[in-house]
């Protein structure tokens, strides 16, 4: 096996951490590299009956946080690194938690994991614990095998995530998988490799502050629309960027869904649109849509105070709920570096939507509104 060593990035300072890499250049784990092949195809899962684990857990965490050292939230509306805790080691009772707590604080991470090292079936048994997973129609999966795990790889040799957003920024804002009928719950990557100096970072936003920014006589012209969620960009971007190479494993997908929907665990509203994959709102002329929804990317890309940024080392899993939550990459590092991640998806319910509220008392229950006159 090629040796390891730490690469100094150019042009920094000598005391600045740096990360692992093969002396030679070779991934730090080759079992892992993007396989592609234009005739594979996989059947869909269909509907099925989700049950939320995280209905069934203990809010002390007793199982998740026994051997947590410290939770340091990275800010206040989303996003809190847990130090101490491997996932590998959770027990049934202990992975429950993990939902209800991704639920509560949208994204969670753990730096330091040997999750990366236990093998492909035992990272699909844990994962699977949050619901069926979801094989992608077009992204990549192991050399060696495993369709359910999502290859994310950027390097010199493989270019296909920077050319599918040439001449576009990598800047998009989505939650992974909106036009299945089901879509994504609790879901995890696991980072296998990093750039050697900073950057690839994913950004994480909440969705249920989202909501809750804005006003409630607006919030209640959101509840009760539905949108239409279509994958019809990303098939063509792949069509038209690897030709006969290109991978199309399932067709388009459609589904409509509620504009907010509501966390089956938490009871948490949240605004379920995503610049990505939301094309428009159901019952609304294309001009009315693409206005009310243009506002509502504006929002969810603009308002950083309900944003955070997760840092990546390898061996760092992010465990993020996409119920409650819109992220983006970032693409900021160096052309020509690596970086090497896999996802696994789960697929949890179909999203519940949110029942207007004719007199719910949201303004004079918000203090800083009340404190301005908004009300």
């Amino acid at each position: 096996m090629p040796s390891i060593v730490a690469l100094q990035p150019t042009g920094v300072l000598p005391k600045t951490a740096i990360r692992e890499k093969n002396e030679d250049g070779t991934p730090l784990f080759p079992d892992y590299m993007p396989f592609y092949d234009p005739l594979e195809k996989v059947e869909d899962i269909g509907t099925f009956e989700h049950k939320d684990p995280g209905l069934r857990a203990d809010p002390t965490f007793p199982n998740l946080l026994k051997d947590a050292t410290k939770m340091s939230d990275l800010s206040p509306h989303v996003g809190t690194e847990i130090e101490g805790v491997q996932l590998s080691q959770l027990s049934p009772a202990g992975l429950d938690e993990l939902a209800l707590l991704a639920a509560q604080r949208g994204a969670l991470v753990f730096h330091g994991q040997d999750f990366r090292d236990i093998g492909f079936e035992a990272q699909k048994k844990i994962v699977s614990h949050f619901g069926p997973l979801h094989v992608h129609g077009w992204a990549p999966h192991p050399a060696a095998g495993s369709a359910e795990h999502m290859i994310i790889y950027d390097h010199k040799d493989d270019l296909r995530v920077r050319r599918s957003w040439k001449g576009r920024s990598p800047i998009q804002w989505h939650t992974d998988q909106s036009p299945e009928v089901q879509p994504p719950g609790t879901t995890f990557i696991g980072m296998l490799e990093t750039p050697s100096g900073a950057g690839g970072d994913t950004l994480v936003s909440s969705s249920v502050q989202a909501f809750k920014a804005l006003s409630p006589r607006f919030r209640k012209r959101l509840e009760g629309l539905t949108a239409l969620h279509s994958n019809n960009d990303g098939f063509t971007q792949e069509l038209k960027n690897n030709g006969s190479d290109a991978v199309m494993r399932r067709q388009e997908l459609t589904a409509e869904h509620p504009v907010v929907r509501v966390h089956p665990v938490t009871g948490e509203k949240s605004l379920y649109v995503n610049p990505v994959y939301t094309k428009r709102i159901i019952g609304y002329d294309q001009e009315e849509s693409d206005y009310l929804l243009g506002f509502l990317f504006d929002h969810i890309a603009k308002r950083a105070d309900f944003q955070c940024r997760i840092r990546y080392e390898a061996g760092t899993v992010l465990v993020w709920d996409q119920r409650v939550t819109n992220h983006s990459q970032s693409l900021d590092y160096d052309a020509g570096e690596r970086r090497h991640a896999f996802r696994l998806t789960p697929l949890a319910e179909k999203p519940i939507p949110s029942m207007i509220e004719e007199d719910d008392g949201e303004c004079q229950k918000d203090v800083g509104r009340v404190s301005l006159g908004l009300c």
